[in-house]
């Protein structure tokens, strides 16, 4: 048997040897930061040297054109609220018709794209490549295109996160799917069942709770993203935000910010509960 000085000794050599480790991983970790701030010609000095004006920035938003903070004034700060809330529905109902279009689209693509439901492996790996596609390209370069096509206004935007939702729920949806018990699924077979059959009767009941959980989920995510499309003029809130940033408008910059985060915070606790809800419903049935 091994004596306990020798055991205290086989202790402290895998102590150092750990501890060499996690120095020469930090090591290695810091110089592969500094390479690529190098290859990104990130300055930290010009970062040092205008951080005054960054935060001079927040200052200024948080104060009124005479100089007061701008809670000693709401109805000065927040002059144009009717406008302002017009534009923030107008933002959510951008952010709430893409999605359902886009989870519409995702759960017809998602069974098309799921190995267990679909046994041509060419459909799956052109369905797979087109949600890719969809959900890889950022929701503002499809915004800009569609704003070339159509013009400005929200159909871009609902456009743009029609098509990115597709994609990222399509991903999703495929994966529970993928994970679903198959024996409801050989059972509606066995009595002569179609595939959408087999998709109605026995897929469907055991992913809807997860399919409506993820749509919501991916709703929050639409509605910033809906206020940020407005930046290239495809409607809603973004595109008055960037015209007071523009502008210098700084306590109009500030009370539109205030609004959007006040309405995406009343978004995702409205969304979590119902998905919280809907995910014990599931673990209860």
């Amino acid at each position: 048997m091994n004596s306990p000085s020798t055991r205290s000794q086989a202790y402290a050599q895998a102590v150092a040897a750990k501890r060499r480790h996690i120095l020469l991983g930090l090591l290695v970790l810091g110089v592969s930061v500094l390479f690529a701030g190098q290859i990104a010609e990130i300055s930290a000095s010009k970062f040092l040297d205008n951080i005054g004006s960054f935060t001079s920035y927040f200052y200024r938003i948080a104060h009124l054109e005479n100089g007061q903070w701008v809670i000693s004034d709401p109805a000065e700060w927040f002059w144009g609220w009717k406008k302002w809330l017009a534009l923030m529905g107008e933002t959510l109902l951008m952010a709430y018709v893409g999605t359902l279009l886009g989870a519409s689209a995702a759960l017809v693509l998602c069974f098309l794209a799921s190995k267990n439901m679909t046994h041509n492996t060419w459909v799956v790996f052109a369905t797979r490549r087109l949600m890719e596609f969809s959900r890889t390209v950022p929701e503002i370069v499809f915004a800009l295109i569609f704003v070339v096509a159509f013009s400005l206004g929200p159909l871009p935007g609902i456009l743009a996160l029609a098509i990115h939702t597709t994609g990222a729920l399509g991903k999703l949806f495929a994966e529970v799917v993928e994970n679903v018990d198959m024996k409801p699924v050989d059972g509606v077979l066995a009595t002569g069942g179609s595939w959408l059959h087999k998709v109605r009767f026995a897929v469907l009941p055991q992913v809807a709770s997860n399919f409506a959980s993820y749509a919501l989920l991916r709703f929050e995510i639409n509605v910033r993203g809906a206020a940020v499309l407005g930046f290239v003029g495809a409607g809603g809130i973004g595109q008055t935000l960037l015209e007071v940033i523009r502008k210098f408008y700084y306590a109009d910059v500030s009370a539109l910010l205030v609004l959007i985060i006040a309405t995406v915070m009343l978004i995702d606790a409205v969304t979590e509960r119902i998905r919280h809800r809907l995910l014990g419903e599931e673990r209860a049935g």
